[in-house]
């Protein structure tokens, strides 16, 4: 929405009304309202609920629906789309919480499958939930992907924010991970691993949620407390992710993960289970440090920490790979030819 500027006015509902954190990061000179009078994305499945989503949607040139919360949306549009004036739809995914982060829930499986063969795409931003899409939901055909990506230059400079609580003292190597602090980033299983490294290696948390207590105490107990840091959410990673000398994930579950894509920008290596896209996302040289087990995740973590010219190299290379494959302008451009191309075909579909 900032990067596109004035040449679009946004009308944003959400299935949650009352969590709306990401508004703060619209900028001050966008168009964009949240009609308190819109009809309720939440509540149960009905004709009378999908007719006025539906209606609602008419005054519309493009109708953009993300992750489950927005299902209703998009089964009022498959049902009314054949009868009705509505603008064309394309639905977006980028992950699961920890109900669906192993197998997805059959009934929103099948929900998706009856809801999207109106859509006029699906996007998603990893070659995972591009299998899932086709495999689990039949919608191949109208599947795109579109990698994440973010202002890579602004990662180059020297971290200029400090993060509460870490002060770096000589010889000091410091892990850090940048995560909702959620059961299925499994950051107790850092905590463990990073706890085996020698007394020098330190750990910093940035994130905020429900598991903060639960990762403190898996530190007490295995003797971290003193060596980790966490400030809870920070905003703006580019200006203090360079205090990290290289990331870790431990996540059970990811797609095409925002961490790794800035930590790569900075110039970090990366280590991480073998989830998701992160293999592929990462430079040819840090592919050996995505584990496919606990003992090799814990090998990388120690050889890395061990071998600061190593860190060097194979953070130069993820930058290299960052700047070519996940600059924010690649994905701009995608969506707007996606979004481009929809717009181009109702106005020949409508003679405006």
């Amino acid at each position: 929405m900032n990067l596109i500027g004035p040449r679009a006015r946004h009308t944003i509902l959400s299935a949650v009304p009352d969590a709306l954190g990401a508004r703060d990061a619209i900028d001050p000179g966008i168009d964009v309202i949240f009609p308190a009078d819109a009809p309720p994305l939440h509540g149960k499945p009905g004709p009378a609920r999908y007719r006025d989503l539906a209606r609602f949607m008419r005054q519309f040139d493009l109708v953009l629906s993300y992750n489950w919360g927005s299902m209703d949306g998009v089964m009022a549009h498959r049902i009314f789309a054949p009868f009705q004036d509505l603008p064309p739809l394309i639905h977006h995914e980028d992950g699961f919480n920890e109900d669906e982060s192993v197998r997805r829930n059959w009934k929103r499986n099948a929900f998706r499958r009856l809801a999207l063969p109106t859509a006029e795409a699906l996007v998603v931003p990893s070659a995972l939930l591009e299998r899932i899409a086709a495999d689990e939901w039949g919608a191949r055909r109208r599947t795109v992907v579109i990698r994440n990506g973010i202002d890579t230059e602004a990662y180059e400079a020297k971290p200029s924010v400090a993060i509460a609580g870490l002060e770096r003292r000589e010889g000091d190597v410091v892990i850090g991970t940048v995560a909702g602090l959620r059961k299925v980033k499994d950051l107790p299983r850092l905590i463990r691993a990073v706890a085996t490294l020698p007394a020098n290696v330190r750990l910093v948390v940035v994130g905020e949620g429900p598991e903060r207590a639960a990762i403190a105490a898996e530190a007490a107990a295995c003797g971290l407390a003193d060596r980790l840091v966490m400030p809870d959410f920070m905003a703006e990673p580019a200006r203090w992710i360079g205090h990290f000398d290289l990331l870790a994930l431990s996540s059970r579950s990811e797609q095409a993960p925002i961490a790794v894509i800035e930590a790569m920008a900075a110039g970090l290596p990366v280590v991480s289970p073998d989830v998701g896209d992160v293999a592929a996302m990462v430079a040819e040289e840090n592919r050996r440090f995505i584990a496919a087990d606990e003992a090799g995740f814990r090998a990388a973590l120690a050889e890395l920490a061990d071998n600061a010219p190593l860190r060097a190299q194979v953070g130069a290379a993820n930058r290299r790979v960052a700047a070519e494959r996940f600059d924010e302008s690649t994905m701009v451009a995608a969506y707007e030819n996606l979004y481009g191309r929809a717009l181009a075909g109702r106005r020949l579909f409508s003679g405006n």
